[in-house]
């Protein structure tokens, strides 16, 4: 079947994630084992709870307050996980435009969570006063779906709300563990390394 949709991955694809940013920025609130709870891909304990949808923001940085010690204000959690957010490229976003103009449905499905999308919906976002959502059709965030990738459920749910089939279906993804999961369901994929350029081999692939 002709590809008609596309699912975007939000960290490692659209931007460039630094994992060692977001960790020395929790280092730096007092967190010392950081480096065990945080993961490129999937996060565990409260921070995986938090992307689950599991608990809410305040309960993160209540949860995290005890953890460390001391008294954590939302915007140190804020900034402490916005330091997963290394570049934008120009090329990325542009890439999204003319997929739409195209004529596909862009789609975006992220483990991410509300201190990350707090900048990501923002006017700050791209530089212009655009938000993420505006460069997408649909947003699939797991902490409002309550599921996590790499569960078969999510790419299900995400399948049976666009009434799509897998083989029409282009996941891009920097995580392989997602990238296998998709395929196992008939779902197309990509898995470009974290801040490669995709660009041209998505192109290619669709014969642009």
């Amino acid at each position: 079947m002709e590809i008609t949709t596309i699912i975007f991955d939000l960290g490692g694809v659209i931007i460039t994630l630094d994992q060692s940013q977001a960790i020395a920025r929790f280092e730096a609130l007092g967190l010392t084992d950081v480096r065990e709870r945080l993961d490129p891909y999937q996060q565990s304990g409260i921070f995986g709870d938090l992307e689950e949808g599991l608990i809410t923001a305040e309960d993160f940085r209540r949860e995290f307050s005890k953890l460390v010690g001391h008294e954590v204000t939302y915007a140190q959690c804020e900034y402490a996980w916005q330091g997963y957010a290394k570049a934008l490229p120009q090329r990325n976003l542009d890439a999204l435009r003319r997929l739409r103009q195209e004529g596909y449905r862009v789609l975006l499905l992220s483990n991410t969570n509300p201190f990350m999308m707090a900048w990501a919906e923002s006017d700050r976002f791209d530089g212009h006063g655009n938000p993420l959502s505006s460069y997408f059709d649909a947003c699939y965030l797991s902490y409002q779906m309550k599921m996590m990738k790499p569960s078969e459920a999510i790419f299900r749910e995400v399948l049976r709300r666009e009434k799509t089939f897998a083989s029409q279906v282009l996941f891009i993804d920097d995580g392989p563990r997602n990238v296998a999961v998709a395929s196992q369901l008939g779902i197309n994929t990509l898995c470009p390394e974290n801040g490669s350029d995709w660009t041209p081999k998505l192109f290619e692939r669709l014969g642009l």
